[in-house]
């Protein structure tokens, strides 16, 4: 495809934000050119975050599957792997979606331009290409997808071998014994659960007082509580003062006076928009101190054509959240106003070992709020099709006001979580009387299936109500 010097929209970016955008914005006739930095498209959901962690978290969990099935361990034989060697899983999947994204592009017949943009003028940015050179583009209006990046203290070595962030992770070329992963939130606890079910004995580092605060503390609790059974040891409470690179590992100075030694060392404390090398100054922008624009409903910047979508624009900061803003950036500029909006309860997924999953309120932030509320549970150790793949860890919560029967929070965790919060979901964005917990009791689920966790927990939680 020849590729002209002016568009009516370039987006920068080609994660799933950007793609949303190109996408809507290609469909609804405009010329649409997108920037990547990156050898290939995907950004750094498909490439570093997202797609490679799950990818990897599914070869470690049939592992983890495999050796505690009694149908294959009646000899003592056992399944191994090594950090390594399932990356090579993650890698495969990488390429599938990186061929599969390349081809929305080509049949949509947006232009695609590889290099780092910067703007240079309000409507003008240059692109730097391999060799040094740079290229010029103009459009009417732009939008900013560049997604965000680990966060990099300045007091820690990254450039040291035993040193690594959730990017730079993917790189690891020997098999630690020992890792500790600094700082317990989402990719902190994922990787915990990788590096625990391959067997290598994993401290982790939580800054805060408990796991996860923003689930719901039986949920919470209920993870901590199989790391620990997992062999995890958990830190709560504790900063680093300073990490010392060895030449075969790594000492971790804790300011409560403790130290702590490993083979390596995984930072995953906080992330920042990757805003620093766009030049905003030239457009008459400013990121804050995370690097993060801010925007209005239309996602639109203090600039009037600028929009940002996205990590960028940090919360919610999900790829999915970031697809639809794509999405919803493309009707704002072709309409003048996006037709939709982020729904209010958006799922969370956090995909350790076992799964956890949650759309709604707490019973923390129920209880605060003073809403009468009733819980109903579903243990998997008592659903038949559980037993039968021998995935019976976990649990179904639902909570749902105790007048109205509305449901009002479901949480889940074990084996398939993502999916199953689906179904609930799907009742709660019903209005009125359709989103009531007494759904799950009057139809029919298929048996086996794990689906059926939700008859059995709306009759728990029915069956508390006097």
């Amino acid at each position: 495809m020849t590729v002209s010097n002016h568009f009516d929209v370039i987006v920068i970016g080609s994660g799933p934000g950007g793609e949303g955008a190109a996408m809507g914005l290609t469909k609804a006739g405009l010329n649409v050119a997108i920037i990547e930095k990156e050898s290939s498209v995907g950004g750094g959901c498909t490439h570093w975050g997202t797609i490679p962690s799950k990818a990897l978290r599914h070869a470690v969990s049939r592992i983890i599957e495999f050796n505690n099935n009694p149908l294959f361990c009646k000899n003592n034989t056992s399944l191994h792997s090594t950090f390594s060697n399932i990356l090579s899983h993650a890698k495969t999947v990488i390429d599938k979606q990186t061929r599969l994204r390349q081809g929305f592009y080509d049949r949509n017949e947006c232009a695609l331009i590889f290099g780092s943009a910067r703007f240079i003028e309000s409507n003008k940015v240059a692109v730097m290409q391999s060799d040094g050179s740079d290229e010029i583009y103009t459009a009417d209006k732009f939008v900013i997808a560049t997604g965000s990046r680990p966060y990099r203290p300045d007091n820690v070595d990254f450039n040291h071998e035993r040193i690594y962030d959730s990017d730079s992770i993917l790189s690891l070329k020997h098999d630690p014994r020992h890792i500790i992963i600094y700082g317990a939130g989402v990719i902190g606890c994922e990787y915990a659960s990788i590096f625990r079910g391959l067997g290598v004995k994993t401290d982790l580092i939580n800054t805060r007082d408990r796991l996860l605060s923003f689930l719901d503390n039986e949920v919470s609790d209920a993870l901590s509580y199989h790391f620990w059974n997992s062999g995890v040891v958990i830190r709560n409470d504790e900063t680093y003062e300073h990490v010392e690179g060895t030449e075969d590992g790594v000492i971790v100075h804790l300011q409560s006076g403790k130290k702590m030694k490993a083979d390596c060392i995984l930072y995953a404390n906080g992330r920042t928009g990757n805003t620093d090398k766009l030049n905003l100054e030239a457009v008459s922008l400013a990121a804050d101190s995370r690097g993060q624009l801010k925007v209005n409903s239309n996602y639109q910047t203090e600039v009037e054509h600028v929009y940002a979508v996205g990590d960028v624009i940090g919360y919610p900061s999900l790829a999915s959240a970031a697809y639809d803003q794509g999405r919803f950036v493309a009707q704002a500029i072709t309409k003048g106003q996006a037709d939709n909006y982020l729904i209010e309860d958006i799922p969370t997924g956090i995909y350790t070992i076992p799964e956890i999953s949650s759309v709604g309120k707490t019973e923390q932030e129920l209880t605060a709020a003073k809403v009468p509320y009733e819980v109903g549970r579903s243990s998997f150790k008592h659903l038949a099709r559980a037993q039968i793949a021998g995935k019976d860890i976990g649990s179904l919560k639902i909570l749902f006001h105790r007048e109205t029967k509305e449901i009002l929070g479901i949480h889940c965790f074990g084996e398939r979580a993502a999916e199953i919060i689906h179904i609930g979901q799907a009742i709660m964005e019903q209005k009125g009387e359709a989103n009531t917990i007494e759904y799950f009791v009057n139809t029919t689920f298929n048996y086996p299936t794990m689906a059926e966790a939700y008859r059995v927990a709306a009759l728990n939680g029915l069956n508390r109500l006097f």
